[in-house]
């Protein structure tokens, strides 16, 4: 850890104090308060409070550490919920960046990124498999992936850790759950418009009812947008519209439909994928002249043949029932489907023909995507003696299909589609495109799983889960450039999955836990060249911490430590005169382990603050190439911290209905090859919000990295390196009726 990390880490550790502190100071100068506790309206029993309005900053409960509507404090991983209101003081547009303050997280790592959400959670990447939507999984391979507007969502669940034991196949590091907005039984009548400083507009509206008898309860969100964006060249639109119902004839019973469908329509902007040397650092020519470095906002591709277009949608359901005997049944389903179509001349690194130009890969791909999800519980209590049996137990089934052609231009030494990045001039022929993967892939899985929470002696909590997936893939390989009649292929794959957590909860709110758990993720992916299966990834974690939950405040704290192994991983293959197409490799073995600090505080109902502290050791400790063995994985940093506080000032004076909030978030320095010769430095961002409601309208201002820095949040590879956000402006106007 260099001197950089190490004043981070104390900065950090003062902000911590400081919170802690305020809560000690604000426990002396007021009287014990009695425990209130806020739900959802209209969300009853059924879903026990776990998918409402959160209050403030500080969550109770969550539905994705155990399935069922669970304090906290009583799921043995780490778990950090962002709610509606943390969201809207952020200003965040998309959902990576409203996990910018989340301990554990790392977001955006290839910048702004307008199409993807970009999500790492313990060091591993968490946007292919470890998304969820309404604890249904989001799965994404290549480019056949889910879109999900953050406007459209009432809170986002992060649980950190593997979770194969309730949800099969998933990111080892953790997973994000993106809970909808639903029909909440009462009246929802809301508008909102903003614009940034690059002119890009957007309307979005929220609008709910419920019928005369209260047996049901509807509602509509949606959202356009479109403009400018800060890359030249970059512009476009973009729109969803998610409608919602729910039928609830008696306080047992409920039933709720959920649709969506959204549709992109743009260009690519600039800012990432670009070489080291030019983002980093300043880049020298061969004959020793500095060129400097490449502007943010150059955009790199041809804005006459430049395309995205996505078009997805779905419509699921979820329902439950409860009997007299106090057993729960639930089972919820989804069906959704996408079309991606994309065109794109990416870069390349510097050209070998003319160093002063870039060179870019001629790219394209057309991608459709289907699945069906569905989940079956039963749930319900069982005493046993002194013990209390929560038990749970379901099936689930999950299929993926993705019918994929990508072709790119070949590498040819004559001509590598250069361009000037400090003087572009656009419209140069390209490399024409070739078909180098031309795949029909479906992926099948079946799970059965169980848990039980014993609870006894008074604040015993044991938490046992057992899993068994079986998962059938198949590729159907169609001719491409490398091979007229590639082989086809597919694999069946069966492995157990186990969590153990130990916990004890004190009357003074401070709960230990400690945890142990495996897990099972097979891949989808295939072998670029020979069209075969990659083998599923599996390994295991240890987790202890202490969770808090003051009896004085309306606050919760998590430290958490992990030693976390993945095995059979995925990585980027190195380019070859054979295979000159991006491909993966598995490489062996990856270990994270570190210590995770977060505090989440509603200080007073107008005064929130949250706080974060992540520090990592990230190893390879197999590789099929020796030296890299004890190599730290690039892209990730170790180290992230964070506070943010918002203020709302009440009185008779002018000033009633002000509110003011700044957060200041800390990125460690990483590295941008496997070999760790090339360093990406720290960087301090400082973000503000000033903000006015009034009655039933209000008005917010956000600044994001309000000095301006010029950084790069990571690279993947020396030759792609991404700039984070500059400082934006963002102004929104809202109201009620």
């Amino acid at each position: 850890m260099n001197i950089s990390d190490l004043r981070s880490l104390l900065a950090c550790g003062v902000a911590t104090i400081a919170l802690m502190g305020v809560t000690k100071a604000f426990a002396q100068e007021t009287t014990n308060l009695q425990e209130v506790v806020v739900e959802g309206e209209g969300q009853g029993t059924i879903a026990g409070g776990a998918v409402g309005p959160v209050n403030g900053v500080v969550a109770r409960k969550t539905l994705t550490g155990a399935k069922a509507a669970t304090d906290i404090t009583e799921i043995p991983q780490s778990v950090s919920v962002i709610g509606r209101e943390e969201i809207d003081d952020q200003g965040a547009q998309k959902a990576d960046e409203a996990l910018r303050y989340t301990a554990g997280v790392f977001a955006q790592p290839f910048g702004p990124d307008s199409d993807t959400n970009w999500i790492f959670i313990r060091g591993f990447q968490a946007t292919a498999t470890g998304v969820y939507l309404d604890g249904l999984q989001t799965f994404s391979q290549s480019f056949g992936g889910f879109f999900v507007d953050a406007f459209g969502l009432e809170s986002i669940e992060v649980l950190k850790g593997p979770a194969s034991v309730l949800y099969g196949g998933s990111n080892p590091g953790g997973l994000v759950n993106y809970v909808s907005k639903r029909p909440s039984f009462g009246r929802e009548r809301y508008v909102e418009t903003g614009v940034n400083d690059a002119g890009n507009v957007y309307l979005g509206f929220d609008i709910g009812d419920v019928t005369s008898n209260q047996a049901a309860s509807w509602r509509v969100v949606g959202r356009v947008a479109g403009g400018d964006t800060y890359s030249d060249y970059q512009d476009g639109w973009r729109g969803f519209i998610s409608p919602s119902i729910t039928w609830q004839p008696d306080e047992q019973t409920r039933l709720t439909i959920l649709a969506n469908y959204t549709h992109i329509d743009e260009n690519h902007g600039g800012g990432s994928f670009l070489p080291y040397f030019g983002t980093v650092t300043d880049y020298f020519t061969p004959g020793g002249v500095n060129l400097g470095r490449i502007d943010a906002d150059f955009n790199y591709s041809e804005p006459s043949i430049d395309l995205y277009d996505r078009q997805q949608g779905s419509i699921g359901y979820e329902f439950e029932h409860t009997f007299d005997s106090e057993w729960t049944v639930r089972s919820n389903a989804r069906f959704a489907g996408a079309d991606i179509q994309e065109v794109a001349v990416y870069p390349n690194g510097w050209s070998f023909l003319d160093p002063t130009n870039l060179a870019r890969i001629n790219f394209g791909h057309d991608t459709q995507v289907t699945t069906f999800l569905m989940d079956n519980q039963i749930e319900g209590k069982v005493e046993t003696g002194t013990i209390e049996n929560t038990l749970l137990a379901g099936l689930d089934y999950k299929r993926y299909n993705i019918d994929q052609v990508q072709s790119s231009g070949l590498f040819d030494p004559t001509y590598d589609n250069p361009i000037d990045p400090f003087d572009p001039v656009y419209g140069t022929p390209l490399t024409p495109r070739v078909s180098y993967l031309n795949q029909d892939l479906t992926q099948q899985q079946i799970g059965l799983y169980a848990q039980d929470q014993l609870r006894f002696g008074g604040g015993w909590l044991v938490t046992l889960n057992g899993r068994y997936d079986w998962v059938k893939t198949e590729a159907d390989n169609r001719p491409n450039f490398y091979n007229a009649d590639p082989a086809d292929f597919d694999d069946t794959q069966g492995q157990f999955s186990g969590r153990a957590g130990l916990a004890y909860g004190f009357e003074n709110g401070v709960t230990p836990y400690f945890s142990a758990s495996t897990f099972f993720n097979p891949l989808i992916e295939t072998n670029a060249v020979t069209g075969e299966l990659f083998e599923p990834e599996e390994g295991e974690q240890y987790e202890v911490g202490v969770k808090y939950t003051p009896t004085f405040i309306d606050g919760l704290f998590t430290l958490s430590v992990f030693d976390l192994t993945r095995r059979n991983v995925l990585t980027a293959a190195a380019p070859t005169p054979d295979n000159p197409f991006p491909s993966n490799e598995q490489t062996g073995e990856v270990r994270s382990r570190g210590v995770e600090l977060e505090g989440k505080v509603n200080i007073t109902e107008d005064w929130k603050v949250t706080a974060a502290l992540t520090a990592y050791e990230l190893k390879v400790t197999k590789d099929a190439n020796p030296a890299l063995v004890g190599k730290q994985p690039f892209l990730v940093p170790e180290v992230m911290a964070s506070i943010w506080t918002d203020y709302t000032f009440r009185g008779d004076a002018w000033y009633d209905g002000v509110s003011v909030g700044g957060g200041v978030r800390y990125l460690g320095s990483s590295f941008a090859d496997k070999e760790n010769t090339l360093k990406v430095p720290d960087v301090t961002l400082l973000d503000l919000k000033l903000g006015y409601t009034k009655d039933n309208w209000g008005m917010d201002f956000n600044v994001t990295n309000v000095f301006d820095k010029e950084y790069v949040s990571g690279c993947q590879g020396v030759n792609v390196c991404s700039y984070g956000e500059g400082r934006s402006f963002k102004l929104k106007a809202h109201a009620t009726w």
